[in-house]
């Protein structure tokens, strides 16, 4: 789907072009550049204020490789109305209360529930399991860094709803924070899996993907 701000970046587009068309007509290779980039902005989705493109892979698929039946598994009920922040906060709270372990590989939720330290990819796939498992829709996965200057990789939730956009860390954070309120050099995504669909952040490509 498209966001709203999608969808307004959209219309701005087809608008600025018919304005030129009717000034000048374009050469035919401009036509078709712009024809291309209008293709690559209807794959886009936007969420926590950011860009995310669809991608065939990322650099972190054979990592994802035990966790990949937990991202496409899960049952999305009609409604969220078992989902809520608060129920959230609570979830948050629990693995925030996991002492902090770095594993090489992603650890599965049942690993992580045995109390044994975990990081911040154990208790991000533990959290979405537990969402979809209780319905939660628009949940995703996201890699990326904690702030511009981290060396490592991150990973964390973000979650749109019809209330807004929320940002679950539960690796530091105790409770769900609206992605409105963290700063641009906080948070920065790289890339994002929901179920079987994977996404690559606008300008990520430059990035080295670290763990």
């Amino acid at each position: 789907e498209i966001s709203v701000r999608m969808a307004q970046l959209l219309l701005m587009v087809s608008i600025t072009v018919m304005i030129f068309i009717s000034i000048r007509p374009f050469a035919l290779r401009k036509m078709f550049a712009l024809a291309a980039t209008l293709v690559c902005l209807s794959t886009a989705s936007c969420f926590a204020s950011s860009v995310f493109f669809s991608v065939a892979s990322t650099p972190y698929d054979r990592q994802m490789t035990r966790i990949q039946s937990i991202l496409i598994s899960g049952t999305e009920t009609d409604s969220q109305a078992d989902v809520s922040v608060a129920l959230v906060n609570s979830w948050m709270g629990d693995l925030r209360d996991i002492p902090y372990g770095y594993q090489r590989e992603w650890k599965t939720p049942g690993e992580v529930q045995s109390r044994r330290p975990a990081d911040c990819k154990g208790k991000a796939v533990a959290l979405y399991q537990r969402m979809k498992e209780h319905g939660a829709k628009n949940v995703r996965l996201v890699i990326g860094k904690r702030s511009t200057s981290s060396r490592a990789t991150h990973a964390w939730l973000v979650w749109e709803t019809d209330k807004g956009s929320y940002m679950l860390d539960p690796t530091f954070n105790w409770m769900a924070c609206r992605s409105e309120q963290v700063g641009r050099r906080s948070y920065v995504p790289l890339y994002a899996y929901a179920g079987n669909r994977k996404y690559r952040a606008a300008g990520s490509e430059t990035l080295v993907a670290n763990n």
